[in-house]
């Protein structure tokens, strides 16, 4: 090892890229910048009946997505490569060819059946299964006479007998298991192909890797890694294990637990800034109470020793506020390019749009950014302002504390205001409505809340005149038309159209 810092990240293209696996992404990647280090992106996929194209453009898509920039890996290339897995058979081989000649390994030749049968064994008297060493001193003559048998060895490691395995982790601090708890295991199935802990103890070492950030389901794979670190001859990494994320109800979130991919993240409108901040902060603290933070600041703020040693809850609810908090402090025109993308594929604005639909976009955007959440939601939250015809309930357009006649009286008066107005402006319109509630002597209220129905199609909107302002005057007149139909239909009362 150098004294550079060097840490990774290994995902299997076994699934989509989710939530828990980002979290590994980003602690590694902060750990890396916050110490001038390098980070290392690795494919482990040996799993080949489960790995799939689809989910690798899946993790370099998502990590491109959070900004995540990797130093080394796939597309990247780098001194260590190749950065897959089966690109590293002859590697593994001969470490394992290592390990056997200074033996630290042996030849395993006990069958599934027989395996199996121990493991019964061990359940029927109520205690954990350990191989008990069956094919440790096997002499050559034996070795000879289960191969003339026909059968393929497996390669185990040779555990200690006694002892104890133990690292110092960077986040848990001291970890200790006893080497009889471990027991010899496999490295290598008797078909060739060699097992997780094999591989990722080789990988980890041939690419120097000084820090191993991962999560706590990995930590009874430690020891077996540092034990084979230890029969090679060779120094060990430093270990860090973070507690899991973890639903609000407790419940572990992962791959096959209702992990929403990244990916779908991205198509529900979520920021990726957001969501990078959102995920370098659980679970770990910055600077106070804090929890906004650039990605500069996460950076030269990081502190491994910070990371909690409890699970972190995954709040929906709080990634919510946090992706409304930076839509709020985007620049009106990046949040409209942002939000473009999810009008277009309602249909709601040509693909791509035309200036002027760009330009009528952006004033009735500007009016909700306050307001949503995603960009997803200014697909409804903007919808009306879109659409040529809106369906009335013609019981909207009457509020609780008010009467037909009433509404009928606001929406007549209504259109005649519209019509005559010389000024089309948010001032104007304002003073010209209130002067004409207070003719009526209606509540303003209740007199602006069937305006508001009849102009948008509901109850809750933007505020009202600016909303008559970026409708325009031909749209607001024809949306008062159709409230008049709507309110003459009443006692049918089945939805009008606009039309």
């Amino acid at each position: 090892m150098t004294d550079d810092i060097r840490v990774r990240m290994a995902p299997g293209p076994t699934g989509y890229f989710h939530i828990g696996r980002s979290r590994a992404a980003v602690l590694n990647w902060l750990f890396a910048r916050h110490t001038g280090g390098k980070f290392v992106l690795r494919i482990e996929d040996t799993d080949q009946d489960r790995s799939r194209e689809e989910f690798l453009h899946s993790i370099l898509d998502s990590l491109r997505w959070l900004g995540i920039h990797w130093d080394e890996g796939p597309e990247a290339g780098g001194p260590y490569g190749p950065y897959f897995q089966m690109g590293r058979l002859d590697t593994y081989r001969d470490y394992a060819d290592r390990l056997l000649a200074t033996g630290h390994a042996y030849r395993c030749y006990c069958t599934p059946e027989e395996l199996d049968a121990l493991r019964r064994e061990a359940e029927a008297e109520r205690r954990p299964f350990r191989y008990p060493g069956t094919c440790r001193a096997l002499t050559p003559e034996q070795q000879a006479a289960f191969e003339a048998d026909g059968r393929e060895a497996a390669i185990r490691l040779r555990v200690p007998d006694h002892g104890t395995t133990g690292w110092d982790d960077l986040i848990l601090g001291q970890v200790t298991y006893a080497n009889d708890e471990i027991g010899d295991f496999v490295i290598r199935r008797s078909n060739g192909i060699p097992l997780y802990n094999f591989t990722v103890t080789i990988d980890d070492l041939t690419m120097r890797i000084t820090d191993v950030i991962r999560g706590q389901d990995h930590i009874s794979n430690t020891p077996k890694q540092i034990l084979i670190y230890q029969a090679l001859g060779e120094p060990t990494p430093r270990f860090g294990h973070y507690p899991l994320i973890v639903s609000p109800e407790g419940k572990k979130i992962g791959a096959r637990f209702g992990a929403k991919p990244v990916s779908g993240l991205a198509l529900d409108g979520y920021l990726p800034e957001a969501v990078f901040n959102y995920i370098a902060t659980l679970g770990v603290t910055y600077e106070g109470d804090r929890e906004i933070f650039t990605r500069d600041e996460l950076v030269r703020l990081f502190d491994i020793g910070r990371v909690s040693r409890s699970p972190a809850i995954f709040d929906p609810d709080k990634l919510d506020w946090m992706n409304g908090l930076y839509i709020r402090n985007l620049p009106p025109d990046e949040f409209v390019s942002r939000s473009l993308p999810f009008l277009e594929a309602r249909g709601l604005i040509s693909s791509p749009p035309t200036p002027s639909e760009i330009a009528y976009v952006k004033a009735a955007l500007v009016l909700e950014q306050e307001r949503v959440k995603t960009l997803a939601e200014t697909v409804e939250a903007v919808e009306f302002f879109l659409q040529e015809d809106i369906t009335y309930d013609p019981a909207l357009l009457v509020p609780k504390k008010g009467t037909l006649a009433d509404s009928v009286r606001v929406v007549d008066a209504a259109m005649d205001v519209t019509n005559s107005l010389s000024e089309w402006t948010v001032e104007a319109l304002e003073a010209a409505f209130r002067a004409l509630v207070d003719r009526l002597g209606l509540k303003t209220g209740v007199a602006f809340m069937t305006l508001r129905v009849a102009v948008t199609g509901r109850t809750y909107a933007p505020p009202l005149f600016d909303t008559m302002a970026v409708l325009g005057r031909e749209r607001v007149m024809r949306r008062l038309g159709g409230a008049q139909v709507a309110l003459q239909n009443w006692e049918r009362a089945e939805p009008t159209a606009v039309q």
